[in-house]
């Protein structure tokens, strides 16, 4: 892989679970074993019924633009060929939102309610990013 000038994720003991799970490309998150809500970000504690059991349970990747913004400045130079790009929350069908990019169309194609998927990007051997790409019609 050709070196990677971007900020790189630093797992930490409560994430490592949710980076390993992309390494896989594979989108989990944290559910709590008692009353099956998701945890995002993660937590000790289920924010729906206390519960410290937990599971990592694994996501359809499917979900909608909930709200973006197109990056037209530079903020670190290792962005700027990307420039411009699509910074969106993407409610899951699970429920939870997550922050990401969106790619694979052009920024001003991007609208709020657009239905979306996951995709993997491998920038180093040891991590992994997931971004949202449009989906396509079944």
């Amino acid at each position: 892989m050709a070196d990677y000038a971007k900020p790189v994720p630093a797992p930490s003991t409560s994430t490592r679970f949710f980076w390993e799970g992309c390494r896989a490309h594979q989108l989990v998150l944290q559910r709590c074993s008692s009353c099956d809500a998701f945890r995002f970000p993660p937590s000790v504690i289920c924010p729906e019924c206390l519960s410290t059991d937990w599971e990592v349970a694994p996501l359809s990747g499917r979900g909608t633009v909930h709200t973006f913004g197109v990056y037209h400045r530079l903020y670190h130079k290792a962005f700027e060929p990307e420039l411009p790009y699509v910074v969106g929350i993407i409610e899951l069908e699970e429920g939870p939102r997550l922050l990401s990019n969106v790619v694979g169309c052009r920024p001003e194609d991007v609208y709020c309610g657009m239905s979306v998927r996951v995709v993997f990007e491998d920038i180093t051997d040891e991590a992994t990013l997931y971004k949202f790409e449009p989906d396509s019609p079944p």
